[in-house]
């Protein structure tokens, strides 16, 4: 069973190319988590999980949602995360939620997709986002081929850079750089609404028909990346910038 979680697409298409490959059911968390939908899931085949890297960890909503979610069935999980460019020492934080839900983990993979975090970086254009993901391919048949064979995805060797990322730096970007303060709506917004509904965490609300945000953000990029007057910003670091969904 493959199972992702997506805001912008990257990981959506992961999972899809995954699924192709394995015939294996797939199911998109991201409503579930915005539901709160901890029904229990089973599948008789490993669980593949597929979803964005978030300051070198997996998203903290994410890995809230496994652990309050139970499993059942197979105790094997495989777990292939999108990046900007590393996912830093993310597997020891792994490990240590398979410990928790008694998974068996079978490895972490990364696979660097376009960025979208346009609140600090800048987001690539059409053509340059096909290239970066046509240049993924090599990773997404390595993590094919272990999945079909049913072996373990490779240790990655792990850094002082990437212990650091995954840990001081994460701890430091949540609580000093998540937050929705920052997020606003341009004369541009027609009031349609549909930023709401992509929130995963109910985060924006309409008020006069202008969106307003709360204090539970994650920092996806699904709002401001999917809406189709482009009338949110971020401050001043989302001004000129392409807004990014997958191409493919």
């Amino acid at each position: 069973m493959i199972l992702y979680y997506t805001a912008t697409n990257n990981s959506e298409y992961i999972a899809k190319r995954i699924a192709s490959h394995t015939n294996a059911p797939l199911i998109n968390l991201t409503p579930r988590i915005k539901t709160q939908d901890h029904s229990p899931l089973h599948s008789e085949e490993p669980f593949i999980f597929v979803y964005p890297t978030y300051s070198w960890q997996m998203p903290r909503i994410l890995q809230s949602y496994i652990q309050q979610t139970p499993f059942t069935g197979n105790p094997r999980a495989y777990f292939i995360t999108t990046c900007g460019a590393s996912m830093g020492n993310m597997p020891k934080y792994i490990q240590n939620l398979c410990q928790q839900k008694h998974f068996t983990y079978m490895g972490c993979a990364e696979i660097v997709m376009p960025e979208n975090y346009i609140a600090l970086f800048r987001t690539p254009d059409r053509e340059t986002a096909i290239q970066i993901i046509q240049n993924a391919e090599p990773a997404i048949q390595k993590a094919l081929a272990c999945l079909q064979q049913n072996h373990p995805f490779p240790h990655p060797k792990t850094s002082l850079l990437s212990k650091l990322s995954s840990g001081i730096v994460n701890r430091a970007f949540y609580s000093l750089i998540i937050s929705a303060k920052k997020f606003h709506a341009t004369d541009a917004c027609t009031g349609c609404g549909k930023c709401t509904q992509l929130c995963p965490l109910n985060n924006i609300r309409l008020t006069s028909q202008k969106p307003q945000w709360g204090d539970q953000c994650t920092h996806c990029m699904a709002c401001i990346s999917k809406c189709p007057s482009e009338a949110i910003e971020y401050g001043k670091n989302s001004k000129g910038k392409p807004r990014y969904q997958c191409p493919l």
